[in-house]
């Protein structure tokens, strides 16, 4: 397994956007409904994609290492998405945006390898607080369990509103 920056070509952008789809469909499946379910899988229209690799080309553009791949030799099995030091401001600290391995992967220490490069490039920008943040859902036992193990405690809370 090799753990590389995203190779920014047509084939890691087609692969990288697979996975984004199981991350998204993931976040659907199993909490809040339904609903919720159909919300996620409806917005993963060709647009979102052309959007979302834009986006991912000017963060790897800032630091290649902003999107981290696992690369099985045969294609991408998981990524780690950490937004460039530039929207640190965000939550002023580092912001892990995403991470999913395919879950044929899963319990093979690719998430483990990954969250390790992720670590990493956070330690190496320059941050307001010395943090590294995210969200996660609540109801998602298993990345809670995932995140607890990497010293990942609760600090504040997200709420949102429908626009």
């Amino acid at each position: 397994m090799e753990i590389r920056p995203y190779g920014r070509s047509d084939t890691d952008a087609d692969e990288l956007w697979e996975l984004k789809r199981g991350f998204e469909l993931g976040l659907g499946a199993g909490t809040g409904g339904d609903d919720k379910a159909e919300r996620y899988n409806q917005k993963l229209t060709e647009d979102y994609r052309e959007q979302y690799l834009d986006w991912v080309e000017r963060c790897v553009a800032d630091d290649d290492r902003c999107v981290t791949v696992a690369d099985a030799g045969d294609g991408l099995v998981g990524y780690v998405f950490v937004l460039p030091v530039r929207l640190a401001f965000i939550w002023d600290a580092a912001v892990l945006n995403e991470i999913f391995v395919h879950p044929d992967y899963r319990g093979t220490g690719v998430a483990d390898d990954l969250m390790d490069a992720a670590i990493a490039l956070a330690r190496d920008q320059s941050l307001p607080l010395d943090r590294l943040v995210l969200d996660v859902d609540r109801e998602n036992d298993r990345a809670q369990a995932f995140y607890d193990r990497y010293g990942f405690e609760h600090w504040g809370e997200m709420v949102a509103r429908k626009l």
